[in-house]
């Protein structure tokens, strides 16, 4: 069962992180933002549009799939690690920095679904509390 879990988590974090990309890109493509047809059809004229929608339906089953057997508290905390995943992805590809606001979110991001996955194992190996 915890091979399924590693695996799900990683798929879901793949799945939001590509998302997140695809949809930054199709933004980008579509400059300027204008509210009308014109701006409607630029950002359907990109391929990166259709990669958000592949993107997010990907995260939506795999979401779906570990919630049928994940801890919900644990499952839902681990499902923002796409932020941290997100902002490294932003470095590369979008030359982004880090600032420190940035790294100490992150980490307390990663802090609290460490504390989250300890509490939930202590948890299992004392039904009783």
């Amino acid at each position: 069962m915890k091979k399924f879990y590693i695996i799900g988590f990683i798929l879901l974090l793949f799945f939001d992180t590509f998302g997140q990309t695809c949809f930054k890109l199709t933004a980008l493509s579509a400059l300027p933002f204008e509210m009308d047809i014109a701006w409607l059809l630029r950002v359907f004229s990109h391929g990166w549009a259709y990669l958000v929608i592949i993107g997010y339906a990907g995260a939506f089953i795999t979401w779906m799939v570990l919630l049928q057997k994940a801890p919900v508290g644990p499952a839902f905390a681990a499902s923002h690690l796409q932020v941290v995943t997100v902002m490294l992805v932003s470095v590369i590809a979008f030359n982004e920095q880090i600032t420190l606001s940035r790294l100490l979110g992150a980490l307390s991001i990663i802090v609290g679904i460490i504390f989250l996955a300890l509490a939930e194992q202590r948890l299992h190996k004392n039904p009783a509390n």
